[in-house]
């Protein structure tokens, strides 16, 4: 019995790396990712219906299936107001593409109707019927925990508005920026006649909208401003909201909301709402009602007939992203259950398919690095006593979170109607979350909830509660396998648990202190230090060339490239302290270290298409995944040891240029 144990264990060590996922074409010294990764890449040409797709996202296509094997199998039968009634009709709306097509546009029309009959005294209300659940003309509102107390919710208002999702699409003049603004004004153009406009109409309607949404753009804060809580905590009571804009009609908007009483009020982003403010006093009747009505068929046309559908698909996946094959019928039908009541899917899913041993395997690891990362702060050169007391206090307060909730979301309250249309359905969904949500304004911030659904395959870190979540999703090969050797599970996972405890300590989490309040808990000098080595960190990825002439945003990317710079730090140094860790054994011709950070590199292996490549430098505060190999481990002088990288190689950094943060 002990010979077939040991068997397979050294099966699934040598499986861990896989020596087909690399390029021996390529030595580690001249360009280690894909020295890594060359060969998962080649193996893995990119499908047409992915703008990106990597060992992350054929982890999620793993999850995606479980789901859909639970899902399927459901039946037809289940009672009415059941959980499995519920997702199987919601599934089973988005499959039904013969109805959907018969339907065309009617299940919007109404809705259309109402907007194009609106008068500016309702403007206000209808704004915030749009916030509860179908999209964010003009801005956009949320209840949070407040970030000077962390126990209390309060409503946040938001900029909003653009459809292109980022200030940058409307402004920049590059050739590739252009091409997707073009798109996007044929777009709305062709939602307007697929509804029934003229083609003229749909013209000056498509005018109108992208006025509106390049008026906001020019006022938006950019994405490296958002970074700062400072410019984004500008607390102020209701009597102030209504007097510094008052063409809001600020009572109307509350109680759409259903929003009874409320005296303060957060405003991230005041220019924004400024701007809104004249925009109710200036802009045309008109002008408002066409941006209403795009807002709403934009929100609905993935759920709507194939007209629709493409046309969404043909914007924002095709000319944003480089896609070019709409994904089966089955996954967005799949994705919307999974989604909009996540947690019932969910507990189906961690029925099935977590193993306890996991979430106790898992613990283990977050002990090991927990302890590791607090040698590390202990340890600092440019921290002082002081602080690092605080940080500590800080890192033993983390609320750990792994697999699934001890607690599961109540969906009683939800109807799924199979009589009615897909879009109905997902409407009420979409209502029924964004109403919970508001609901949350009255309570405590509820510290058991979370804000992951179990089957997700990622992770995170929420200052305002100090509590890193690690869902079940992620929890499995080649993340996390049970029986992986340790170089390989702390270089993957381990990096992973890393990043999300560093996250704590990054440019935004070091705002925070150990309950979650948005409290300066640093000395001024430490402050300068951090800051100091955090734009040295950031120059490194702004270095980078993304595609064309375009460089990486390394300011952008700021938190999550110190995460990732911690989690490997922090992670080796837990991975040192185990057997195979403190000894030299190759398994499969790799020592434990090369076996380490081969294991991280591999998780970020992906194909990727030049479009999606510029449009995440634009929104996607991570890096990309050449960059988040290539350039976090050229400050760790234990990849320089591990593979003998020597100066004169591509990879080597010299030392006075490397960083150490954590």
């Amino acid at each position: 019995m002990a010979l077939v144990a040991m068997t397979s264990v050294a099966g699934n060590l040598e499986r861990a790396v896989d020596r087909s996922n690399l390029d021996p074409t390529t030595s580690p010294g001249q360009n280690f990712y894909q020295y890594a990764c060359g060969g998962w890449m080649l193996n893995n040409p990119l499908d047409p219906q992915y703008a990106r797709f990597g060992t992350f996202d054929q982890l999620a296509e793993n999850s995606r299936n479980q789901v859909k094997d639970i899902i399927t199998n459901l039946g037809n039968k289940n009672p009415r107001g059941s959980i499995k009634q519920k997702v199987g009709d919601l599934y089973a709306l988005g499959m039904d593409s013969v109805r959907l097509n018969q339907e065309g546009m009617a299940p919007v029309q109404d809705g259309i109707k109402r907007y194009q009959s609106l008068t500016r005294k309702d403007f206000s209300g209808i704004i915030a019927d749009f916030h509860k659940g179908i999209s964010d003309p003009f801005f956009n509102s949320a209840v949070m925990a407040d970030m000077k107390s962390s126990n209390d919710n309060m409503l946040y208002l938001m900029q909003g508005g653009l459809g292109m999702g980022d200030r940058d699409y409307y402004l920049d003049k590059d050739p590739n920026t252009t091409k997707v603004r073009n798109a996007y004004v044929n777009y709305i153009q062709q939602l307007f006649k697929l509804v029934g406009y003229k083609k003229a109409d749909a013209q000056k309607a498509s005018q109108r909208v992208m006025a509106i949404e390049t008026a906001l753009a020019q006022v938006a804060m950019t994405r490296e401003d958002s970074r700062d809580y400072s410019k984004l905590y500008n607390v102020t009571t209701i009597a102030q909201l209504k007097a510094d804009y008052p063409n809001i009609n600020w009572d109307q908007y509350f109680n759409t909301l259903g929003i009874k009483s409320i005296d303060k009020i957060c405003v991230f982003q005041p220019k924004s709402i400024a701007k809104v403010n004249e925009m109710m006093k200036t802009l045309k009747e008109q002008d408002i009602k066409d941006y209403f009505v795009f807002k709403y068929i934009d929100a609905a046309s993935p759920y709507l007939s194939d007209a629709f559908a493409d046309a969404n698909f043909d914007m924002y996946s095709r000319a944003m992203s480089g896609k070019q094959v709409k994904m089966p019928r089955w996954k967005h039908s799949l994705d919307v259950p999974n989604t909009m009541l996540g947690e019932a899917v969910g507990q189906l899913y961690v029925e099935k398919y977590f193993p306890a041993d996991s979430k106790k395997k898992m613990q283990q690891l977050v002990d090991n690095l927990k302890k590791a990362l607090g040698e590390h702060i202990a340890t600092l050169s440019w921290m002082s006593p002081k602080t690092k007391v605080n940080a500590l206090v800080k890192l033993n307060s983390f609320t750990v979170k792994i697999g699934y909730p001890d607690k599961w979301r109540d969906y009683s309250g939800l109807d799924i109607d199979p009589t009615k249309s897909y879009w109905e359905n997902v409407l009420n969904a979409r209502r029924f979350q964004a109403q919970y949500e508001y609901n949350q304004l009255d309570k405590p911030v509820d510290k058991e909830r979370w804000y992951m659904t179990p089957q997700t395959v990622n992770a995170y870190y929420e200052p305002s509660s100090n509590e890193i979540c690690f869902p079940a999703g992620i929890l499995q090969s080649p993340y996390f396998n049970p029986d992986a050797d340790e170089a390989s599970n702390y270089g993957a996972i381990g990096v992973v648990i890393g990043h999300e405890m560093t996250h704590g300590f990054d440019d935004q989490g070091r705002n925070f202190d150990h309950n979650g309040n948005m409290v300066d808990w640093w000395t001024a000098d430490d402050a300068a230090k951090f800051q100091e080595l955090a734009n040295k960190l950031g120059a490194q990825y702004s270095a980078e060339i993304v595609a064309d002439d375009v460089h990486a945003n390394g300011n952008f990317t700021m938190g999550e490239n110190i995460a990732d710079h911690g989690g490997l730090r922090v992670a080796y140094s837990a991975f040192k302290k185990t057997e195979q860790g403190k000894g030299n054994e190759l398994i499969d011709g790799f020592t434990p270290d090369q076996r380490f950070f081969l294991s991280y590199a591999n998780v970020w292996a992906a194909n990727i298409t030049k479009e999606e490549m510029l449009r995440r430098t634009k929104v996607d505060p991570h890096s990309l995944g050449i960059n988040r190999v290539n350039v976090a481990i050229r400050n760790l002088e234990e990849f320089f040891n591990a593979f003998d990288i020597q100066p004169g190689m591509n990879m080597w950094r010299d030392p006075a240029d490397r960083v150490i943060i954590w």
